[in-house]
């Protein structure tokens, strides 16, 4: 019998995931991750979601396990959020969450309990390639729930010993199999928020977090002329046009942040239009050669955004250059650029620069 490590939250879907690969055979190692302790934020990983995790553990007979992971977790994850906010960047924590804890520090601890793999709640699927002898992370059956954006990072061996148990399955489905199932969480209530900020308010917790006053700048125009003054660079983000507390004849956004001299470039909707994006830190599931060899290929910017067509310009060490086939809307620096062609993920990376040209 194969043995596997399950990552579970105490949401639905680990729960109805553990419960499938349970009545497939499996023998399923729950494992919890304690993210914050008490007292900082509400997290995901907090007490009454901790408690959940285990009462639901026990109905389903799955040995338990709490892993202590909040040093790594604030040290990995909360301090480069709070460094690329004050850097000028818009960052997604859940995507190094995922790559840091769940398929680094879990995928460790499923070694050191002699688990064949490792299983989460994700909606993504994994298939093995027999011509190419790969394994290729595709979008899920349930396009309006596929978290493939979120799961780039993943390498061969990781994509070797992961399961994604509801990638074939419709969140209803899934809500379905848990009624029937009895399972006490089958119509509990999922946050759309960042786990450690359930209340949207990340100024707030950069403040509490560092302990810092964001000190005040000036908003300018492209040709930098003063239009008026900012509250602290890390309260704006690319495209933002409201709570910038200015009075102006014309429709103003956030075109650019510049934290070397502290400033909040403004500018009108055609100034957010970019021809393409540079990023770095470029982790590709196929290979340098397969992605050249693909003329274009869409692109998502933004988590359950849709694809855009683009061509790869350039491709170095860690970074990627690509031009979108139509202009789009400027993304956030900081955000992820994630390659697909079809329903399989290539890869993806940091955006680092929008291209005006």
């Amino acid at each position: 019998m194969a043995k596997l490590l399950m990552a579970m939250s105490g949401g639905i879907d680990s729960t109805v995931a553990a419960l499938l690969l349970q009545k497939e055979g499996y023998e399923v190692i729950a494992a919890t991750m304690s993210l914050l302790p008490e007292g900082r934020a509400k997290t995901c990983s907090n007490k009454e979601d901790l408690e959940l995790a285990a009462k639901i553990s026990k109905d389903l007979g799955l040995d338990h396990r709490f892993i202590d992971l909040q040093e790594a977790f604030t040290d990995q994850v909360i301090a480069p959020f709070v460094e690329a906010y004050e850097a000028g960047f818009t960052p997604n924590p859940c995507i190094e969450c995922n790559r840091l804890m769940k398929f680094a520090a879990l995928y460790k601890i499923r070694e050191d309990l002699g688990c064949d793999y490792i299983a989460s709640g994700h909606y993504a699927r994994i298939s093995y390639d027999e011509e190419r002898g790969r394994y290729r992370l595709l979008k899920a059956v349930d396009q309006e729930k596929d978290q493939s954006y979120v799961l780039y990072n993943l390498n061969q061996e990781q994509l070797a010993h992961t399961l994604f148990p509801l990638g074939k399955y419709t969140k209803e489905e899934v809500r379905q199999i848990a009624k029937e199932a009895g399972l006490v969480n089958y119509n509990r209530k999922e946050s759309q928020d960042i786990c450690f900020i359930p209340d949207g308010d990340y100024v707030r917790f950069l403040k509490e977090f560092t302990g810092k006053t964001y000190r005040p700048g000036n908003f300018v125009d492209r040709e930098g002329k003063v239009l008026g003054r900012h509250e602290g660079i890390v309260q704006y983000t690319i495209g933002q046009r409201r709570g910038l507390g200015l009075a102006h004849n014309k429709r103003l956004f956030v075109i650019a942040i510049l934290p070397e001299r502290n400033e909040i470039v403004l500018g009108e909707a055609e100034d957010l239009l970019t021809s393409g994006l540079v990023a770095d830190r470029l982790k590709l599931i196929i290979t340098k050669e397969e992605l050249s060899e693909k003329p274009e290929v869409t692109v998502r910017t933004r988590y359950q955004q849709k694809e855009q067509a683009a061509c790869v310009s350039r491709l170095e060490n860690d970074r990627l250059e690509l031009r979108f086939r139509e202009k789009q809307k400027s993304p956030a620096p900081g955000q992820a650029l994630v390659l697909y062609h079809g329903d399989e993920v290539l890869g993806g990376g940091r955006i680092i620069r929008v291209l005006r040209d």
